[in-house]
């Protein structure tokens, strides 16, 4: 069972089990956001790979002019650097990359905001992520927060991921737990002792297959980088 700690009118809730709660929510934003900017997203992608192909040649290009001279790896970086062709491919795909992630991001945002405020606000005093694992916010007394503070407590979290986390991870420190964000708003996040303190199974597959989909993330980027030298070298030979 997940007991009060002294001097608190709460039970502050675990870090793994809020991260698991937070990763519920903002994939139910992310998909949402993706789905209104799918066809957007959809160029972009083709832009990406577009790109991606452009300094695959390139690249190829520079490794067999080079090699033909006898060239050193030194000779083929700064050719490789160098090369006009190369830095406007780049260039491509930073601009093809900004254009496909900002726009579902920024929706994503403006998405989160409503609903991490509304649902923390109302009478739940949780999202609904949240409420599927047994947690609430609340104030320093342990009761229901106000729209304009559960807005603030989601305006503040940007500064724990401007810290590089370091505002997230304060909330693994005893007693109160609370992040840089809960610090700032003077918000809590509790946990119903009945819940105990083991995460549910399901909760459990869920954070397992979020690493599986980023293993899955980086294969399929090698794997798409790797074609895209094949098919440039095909070209050339």
């Amino acid at each position: 069972m997940t007991t009060t700690a002294p001097g608190l009118s709460v039970a502050p809730a675990a870090f793994l089990r809020r991260y698991a709660a937070w990763s519920l929510d903002i994939s139910l934003l992310l998909a949402l956001a993706l789905l209104l900017c799918f066809t957007r997203v959809r160029d972009g992608v083709a832009r990406i790979a577009a790109a991606l192909d452009a300094i695959a040649r390139s690249m190829a290009q520079a490794m067999a002019d080079l090699l033909l001279h006898g060239a050193t790896p030194l000779d083929l970086a700064r050719a490789w650097l160098d090369d006009p062709r190369q830095r406007a491919a780049i260039a491509a795909l930073s601009d093809a990359l900004a254009a496909t992630v900002f726009p579902p991001l920024l929706l994503a945002a403006l998405l989160a905001l409503a609903w991490f405020a509304a649902f923390e606000a109302s009478a739940w005093q949780a999202t609904p992520g949240k409420r599927a694992l047994g947690l609430r916010v609340v104030d320093a007394r342990g009761t229901r927060i106000g729209i304009a503070r559960a807005a603030a407590r989601h305006l503040a979290g940007a500064l724990s991921w401007i810290t590089l986390n370091i505002g997230h991870l304060l909330a693994l420190v005893p007693p109160r737990r609370q992040a840089l964000h809960d610090r700032i708003a003077g918000t809590q996040v509790a946990q119903d002792p009945r819940t105990g303190a083991r995460l549910p199974a399901w909760a459990t597959i869920w954070l397992a297959l979020q690493g599986v989909a980023a293993i899955a993330a980086a294969a399929w980027l090698f794997l798409a980088a790797h074609a895209a030298m094949q098919r440039a070298f095909d070209t050339l030979l």
